[in-house]
């Protein structure tokens, strides 16, 4: 099948690939880990994770690079930030190593599908996810829970690579409640962003950006991915300080490098919805966008532009070279950064 695919016109869907890994959890243990082929999910009409969205996820990719080997970014991070979420929704936690382990095994099992190197930014993208199953009618933890990873190759999520987009502030609703399950990556937080996504999008928009759900006043997170801004004559990177904020992996290593790598002041501030002015550019940052520059953010009636509208900002494009070189194996990696799929 592999024939079919056309590395440089992949975008973000989905691929069917013939293996994903999964392992079961009842009576307070782990058992039949391994690889499976068949995609269709072992799920009760009354399993939690249906009723009652009893479930977390996460979102990584595996990378063919320069030198030709696969490798995994960040790993440990995902599966901390998986356990983070597993403790707030009462449902077991997945080793952490057994977590790498099991984003190896299955990326070895399909690595005919991981894009080579020098495909538009093309890469495999990983989805584990931990869900709630069995049949359990009580709004009450599940008994039993399935984890589960699928893979599948991806482009980039917005066509055109690194380019400017044109965002909408949906001060209508929240993304998620004050003090809820914002910093995790639950599903339902999801869920609640798909018709406000759809209406936007037929407007023309390319995201939505939320504002904190206590005050409204300040910026949170876009529907799928972190915000940054770029301090007018400073050069300052900073990102929203929230609890209802998901910590991106790809956040964290953004900061590191922003002040490592390019030497920037950074901060996890307060960013105000009516001080727009005073940034140079700004954008959303996540696995999937890695980095996705705003030419425009749209509050009410008042539409911002920062940089420009069909130019990349000097620091968007410094910061986005550096990862994703670090990533494809361009540039050295920090240690731990980078993981072979085929090294113990």
């Amino acid at each position: 099948m592999t024939d079919k695919l056309n590395w440089d016109e992949l975008d973000f869907s989905y691929t069917e690939v013939p293996y994903r890994w999964r392992a079961y959890w009842k009576d307070g243990e782990w058992y039949k880990a391994g690889l499976e082929t068949d995609p269709q999910l072992p799920i009760r009409e009354a399993a939690p994770i249906v009723n009652y969205g009893q479930g977390v996820f996460e979102g990584n990719k595996a990378y063919g690079t320069k030198d030709g080997k696969i490798v995994l970014f960040r790993p440990d991070e995902f599966g901390e930030r998986l356990n983070r979420g597993a403790r707030r929704m009462a449902m077991p936690e997945v080793p952490v190593e057994e977590f790498v382990r099991a984003c190896k095994e299955v990326i070895k099992a399909n690595r005919d599908y991981v894009p080579p190197y020098g495909h538009n930014g093309a890469a495999m993208f990983i989805r584990p996810m931990l869900l709630g199953i069995g049949d359990h009618v009580q709004v009450s933890a599940a008994e039993e829970y399935l984890f589960t990873i699928y893979v599948t190759p991806v482009g980039p999520l917005y066509k055109g690579g690194l380019a400017p987009h044109n965002y909408i502030i949906d001060h209508e609703h929240d993304r998620v409640a004050a003090d809820g399950t914002g910093n995790i990556k639950a599903t339902a937080n999801y869920a609640s962003t798909l018709a406000t996504a759809k209406r936007i999008q037929e407007s023309g928009y390319d995201d939505v950006l939320y504002l904190d759900p206590a005050t409204h006043t300040k910026v949170d997170e876009f529907s799928s991915a972190n915000f940054f801004a770029i301090e007018k004559d400073t050069n300052k990177f900073v990102t929203p300080k929230s609890d209802t904020v998901l910590p991106s992996i790809t956040k964290k290593s953004l900061l590191w490098l922003a002040e490592h790598r390019l030497g920037l002041d950074v901060e996890v501030g307060d960013i105000k919805v009516d001080e727009f002015d005073k940034y140079s550019e700004a954008g959303a940052m996540g696995n999937a966008a890695v980095i996705s520059p705003a030419g425009s953010v749209t509050y009410k009636d008042n539409r911002h532009v920062f940089f420009s509208e069909t130019e990349v900002g000097p620091v968007s494009q410094k910061l986005y070279k550096e990862l994703t070189g670090i990533q494809f194996g361009e540039l050295e990696a920090p240690e731990g950064w980078i993981v072979d799929v085929d090294e113990d």
